[in-house]
């Protein structure tokens, strides 16, 4: 199995109308696949330099990074691979803009996802010989839950770790789909649903992360074999930092959030670039564990960094520099995923050979039950019929019943007490036999028409893909076309990286000198090249220690924040516990937080039930219910006659005296 960096690329956006008024100055340059910055305190004099995959300027558009990056990995995910395709950055940077698009542009500005639509069902219409099956769902992390957009209604999701298929989110729903319009449907109807909010820097700020999957399932008429792609097309929320945005309240708990995964992010990034780490902190965030599979794990990754050119966001700019220069270090092991227990479409193809099976049986003169097919679309194939549990219930009996005849040859002293067992066995056996002998009968009063059965296979066969277009010559010239020039493409690239990395101490050692005064200057030039190669490096030091310290600044904050909420909240429980009664469990509130469980999964405390004693009030009718008790003293001696008197009295001091 191959490894793979992860691809990094970087998208600088033009500057908006506010940065115009505030006249601030461009400090991002970008030549081939370098991106240099410089701190606009100082000029371009010292500017630090990174290399890139590729990198995209002002001018550039989205159908240019498409074609360029992403197209060979929408290809990948065709032939059975998993992909990836993530934007990241500091809150208004054009994440959301690279991914969706806008719907009022022209086609150059069409986003990421909508061309991987196009990309998608364009080959599958024009291959021949082959079925798919596309399956789709959207979600969002909001404030670390996990929220189905196309099921907004709904409570919030957990995650589950399955063996041999990763972390999965059960309750998500999974759609299929046919052609480019459905998925577009599905996407503009899951963006109205995901959470918005403005800030001082972005009107339409996106408040949580987004994952748009498509999984492409495949099976050629002549092999069984199946392949399943997933893509994963993931827009985070940005960075931000309160001083810029300005924000507070429900805007302030959603920033905070986000950094906070962001930061497990840029963790897991880092251990995973740190060959010495023996932990990889996955389980830090639900977005982590979500792209756990994309991060060192089974898939083909491309991260968009975008970034601002503006220099009042330089501090950000920099940091998400950094951020992605680590990102390109990380190595995948990506392979084509064969014959996974999870395809849907080995389901769906086993489900149509045993209708058709049926319909031939009902030709032949067999009579047709209701119980040989599934009165839901979910191959429920586990659960057998009733005529084999009654078989293996029988063989179950006859097994007890062998075992008891043994254990009464060799102990013939207790043969009363186990005949008593052989019969009561028996009689418990019989009885399960006919319970479902009885539902055996039930079944069989049913029958299922060949018309529902031949509606079933049309309704399986609809869900499968491909070929429609398989005559269609221009369309699959135009598609050869497009893979020719993404190959030229990406050679191109790979030829302006290694030009990049050429090792020039090599370069300077091997060049031939007219004269000592030429050898002279090609290193006192190359002297003076490297002075300025320490300085950046100096400088470069200095920038990291002072970016961790402004984080250091924030956590520290952040805490504080925390730290006061808790004891908000503490000192709000210890008021209310006092107004409890003291028969209510939670008086004792040191006995209910050892009592409390955390629940990995809701990432919620279970909580002990709420118990309180009621006190009981005496029966309704008497007439002293409502007197204190000398009263009632007073009351019950006045009923006493003269004899009995003096024994009353004698009970009452004998009590008081105990008391």
């Amino acid at each position: 199995m191959m490894a793979e960096n992860v691809k990094v690329i970087v998208r600088c956006r033009p500057m908006n109308k506010r940065e115009i008024e505030l006249k601030c100055k461009c400090i991002i340059q970008m030549k081939n696949c370098m991106t240099e910055i410089w701190d606009p305190n100082e000029g371009p004099s010292f500017p630090k330099q990174f290399t890139f995959d590729s990198v995209y300027d002002q001018e550039s558009y989205t159908e240019t990074i498409y074609n360029d990056i992403c197209y060979p990995l929408i290809e990948s995910v065709l032939e059975g691979y998993n992909s990836t395709i993530f934007v990241y950055g500091q809150t208004g940077c054009g994440k959301s803009f690279s991914m969706e698009g806008c719907k009022s542009m022209n086609p150059p500005e069409k986003g990421i996802i909508s061309r991987a639509f196009e990309h998608i069902f364009e080959a599958i219409s024009v291959t021949s010989g082959v079925k798919y099956l596309a399956l789709a769902s959207y979600l969002e992390i909001y404030n670390e839950q996990i929220r189905d957009l196309l099921l907004p209604n709904e409570s919030a999701l957990n995650l589950k770790e399955v063996p041999n298929e990763g972390v999965t989110v059960p309750g998500l729903t999974i759609h299929p789909v046919h052609n480019i319009a459905e998925c577009e449907e599905m996407l503009n109807f899951g963006s109205k649903n995901r959470m918005i909010g403005a800030t001082l820097m972005n009107q339409v700020s996106s408040r949580s992360h987004s994952i748009f999957t498509i999984s492409i399932e495949q099976i050629s008429n002549d092999n069984e074999t199946i392949r399943k792609g997933k893509l994963n097309l993931v827009d985070l929320a940005g960075s931000e930092r309160q001083a810029k945005t300005g924000a507070t309240g429900d805007r302030l708990k959603e920033a905070t959030k986000i950094n906070l995964s962001l930061s497990a992010l840029g963790n897991v990034i880092s251990a995973l670039v740190d060959g010495k780490a023996k932990h990889i902190p996955y389980r830090d965030s639900k977005l982590t564990r979500l792209l756990q599979d994309s991060l060192g794990g089974n898939t083909r990754t491309l991260m968009i960094a975008c970034i601002s050119p503006a220099s009042r966001d330089y501090d950000e700019t920099l940091s998400t520099l950094r951020y992605a220069n680590r990102a390109k270090n990380i190595h995948n092991k990506p392979r084509i995923n064969e014959d996974p227990k999870d395809a849907m479409l080995r389901q769906y193809q086993e489900e149509i050979s045993r209708l058709r099976n049926l319909l031939e049986d009902r030709r032949l003169g067999s009579p047709l039950k209701i119980e040989d097919i599934s009165d839901e679309a979910q191959f429920e194939l586990a659960k057998l019929p009733a005529h084999t549990k009654r078989d293996l219930l029988i063989q179950e009996f006859q097994e007890e019943m062998k075992k008891l005849k043994n254990l009464h040859e060799n102990e013939k002293s207790e043969k009363e007490k186990i005949l008593k067992q052989i019969e009561g066995i028996k009689t418990e056996y019989q009885l399960h036999i006919e319970q479902l002998n009885s539902e055996m009968e039930e079944k069989r009063q049913k029958s299922t028409s060949k018309e529902e059965i031949l509606q079933r296979i049309e309704a399986l066969k609809a869900s499968m893909i491909g070929g429609e277009k398989a005559d269609d010559k221009e369309l699959s010239e135009r598609r050869k076309r497009k893979k020719q020039a993404s190959e030229k493409r990406l050679s191109a690239i790979a030829h302006v990286l290694a030009k990049i990395d050429m090792n020039e101490d090599r370069e300077l050692l091997q060049s031939q000198y007219m004269d000592i005064s030429q050898e002279l200057k090609v290193k006192t030039d190359a002297l003076r090249k490297y002075r300025h190669k320490v300085k950046s490096l100096e400088k470069e030091i200095g920038d990291i220690q002072s970016e961790f310290q402004v984080e250091r600044n924030d956590y520290l904050e952040t805490i504080r924040k925390l730290n006061r909420n808790t004891k908000l909240l503490s000192q709000i429980t210890e008021k209310l516990s006092g107004t409890l009664k003291n028969e209510c469990n939670y008086k004792d509130l040191e006995a209910i937080k050892e009592q409390a469980i955390w629940i990995e999964d809701s990432q919620k405390y279970k909580l002990p039930n709420l118990v309180v004693h009621r006190t009981k009030l005496p029966p309704p009718g008497r007439i002293h219910d409502s007197l204190t008790a000398p009263a009632r003293l007073e009351s019950d001696a006045e009923s006493l006659t003269d004899d009995s008197m003096q024994n009353y009295l004698m009970q009452v001091n004998t009590f008081l005296k105990r008391l």
